[in-house]
């Protein structure tokens, strides 16, 4: 296809993803949105987790969501560029220059368009830019700040050679595609029992250094950036008025609080799935643009309904407290990835500079594992505090809305402040809590055994689920 190289800034309409599962021959809208899709993880999958082209056909963009598919499949390959570029200018009238490593992924989809375009910034890593830019135009807004730079050196984990001797026949099973889910596939499972790493086995082209996207474990991470806020004093739980967005006179949205936010249950629309927010997710579109901008059904905390918005609202009033600046950038950073030794996770932002931790987070099994032990250690790591006392209680209390208990005859789990609550009734250990993710990314915390499971994977978007419940019922049988 014939890469347009200039063009004016515009933004285009992304068509509903219902509209993409009826279109044999995807047209220039679907094309924008996949093609997006396509550049978001790639360049995600490449520079921050060094996967190449080959792996990333195979699994980032391999059983994808289904309304995709053709669109995807009728894009060119995706362009990867690493460059060095000069930029000139000024110090008190002399001519000087500064060195640029840019690193960013096109995918053309249009003749008459700019191809959509995702751009990596150490740390933060990949941002899409709207459809219809030009690299260009943003290259200067979208550097990373100073200060996110990964500390040298953190302290490792513990692991004992002395696993439980059928566990590692349990963990075996996760990795035959048939024990937990017909066609599911696995990459990643550790298994940590009393602060040590009894089990850790990856499937190939995967190891402790690989992260992959979490999707919706992410909405756990953002809870804990903001239990970070909250011991500062930066926010509470209990704050409403909370976006400038919402605070014109007589505007019912100033009623929701935080809480509100953290129990999913705002009481706003979400359209027809809460999980598809892919104006954001895939088209480049803004948070402020697309996440804040719902009506009120509901009075809010009466109605439980999934929402990729009400995280993103939450982080953004975050953002209004700290500031637009690099702070506010650095903030997860320097209060909870950096202490908890979690270096190898990417936490991404729009164009606008806007966090969207309702899923848009590279980390590693290992990573996730670090994040568990934060919340077996109540708030707590080597010795500094993170999160207020009790947090943990907190972020576990059943929110009062809460989801159907069950769907297909099958008990679901309850909800707290963005983690999945599970006990007895799902045949584990009550207080057992999770964070969870789509195509099978799971962290399971049980702190009556004092233990924590992680699993990822890349499951079939549109296919079988992997059974992550009798997949831990199953470790706990075999570990005393």
């Amino acid at each position: 296809m014939k890469r347009v190289c200039k063009t004016t800034l515009s933004l285009i309409a992304l068509a509903p993803s219902a509209a993409l599962a009826q279109a044999p021959d995807p047209d220039p809208t679907a094309l924008s949105i996949a093609a997006g899709y396509k550049a978001a993880f790639t360049c995600s999958a490449t520079f921050n987790a060094g996967r190449t082209p080959e792996q990333i056909a195979g699994d980032e963009l391999n059983r994808i969501y289904p309304d995709y598919r053709d669109a995807l499949a009728a894009l060119p390959a995706a362009k990867i560029v690493r460059q060095t570029r000069k930029f000139a200018g000024s110090n008190e009238g002399s001519s000087v220059y500064r060195t640029d490593n840019t690193r960013y992924v096109s995918v053309a989809y249009d003749d008459a368009m700019p191809p959509r375009i995702a751009l990596w910034r150490p740390s933060l890593g990949c941002v899409q830019l709207p459809a219809g830019a030009l690299l260009d135009d943003f290259k200067e807004a979208l550097t990373a700040p100073p200060g996110l730079e990964a500390p040298g050196e953190v302290t490792p984990l513990q692991k004992t050679a002395a696993a439980p001797p059928r566990l590692s026949s349990v963990v075996d099973k996760a990795f035959n595609r048939r024990s937990y889910g017909r066609g599911t596939e696995t990459t990643a499972v550790i298994v940590v029992k009393d602060g040590a790493i009894i089990a850790e086995r990856y499937r190939d082209g995967f190891d402790e250094t690989t992260p992959q996207r979490t999707w919706s474990v992410a909405k756990s991470i953002a809870a804990t950036i903001i239990g970070a806020a909250v011991h500062d004093g930066l926010i509470d739980v209990g704050d409403d008025r909370l976006l400038e967005a919402w605070s014109a006179p007589g505007d019912p949205r100033a009623r929701i609080t935080l809480e509100n936010l953290l129990h999913m249950s705002s009481g706003l629309t979400s359209g027809a799935a809460g999980n598809r927010t892919d104006d954001v997710y895939f088209g480049g579109g803004r948070v402020i643009d697309h996440a804040l901008s719902n009506r009120l059904v509901a009075e809010p905390g009466a109605r439980w309904r999934y929402a990729n918005n009400d995280k993103m609202a939450a982080m953004r009033a975050l953002r209004e407290r700290i500031g637009a600046g690099a702070a506010y950038r650095r903030f997860p950073f320097e209060r909870v990835l950096h202490p908890l030794g979690m270096t190898r996770t990417f936490p991404e932002t729009d164009w606008n500079g806007d966090f969207v931790l309702s899923s848009q987070v590279w980390t590693t099994a290992r990573d996730l594992v670090r994040l568990g032990l934060l919340y077996l250690d109540d708030g707590v790591v080597d010795g500094r505090r993170i999160l207020p006392e009790g947090w943990a209680r907190y972020v576990t209390t059943p929110a009062p809305a809460q989801p159907a208990r069950e769907r297909g005859g099958r008990a679901r789990p309850g909800y707290g402040a963005q983690w999945w609550l599970y006990g007895a009734r799902h045949e584990l250990p009550d207080g057992t809590y999770a964070a969870r993710g789509n195509r099978g990314q799971y962290l399971f915390i049980i702190p009556e055994r004092n233990m924590l499971v992680v699993r990822r994977g890349f499951d079939d978007n549109g296919g079988a689920q992997f059974d992550v419940e009798q997949f831990v019922r199953d470790v706990l049988a075999v570990t005393q």
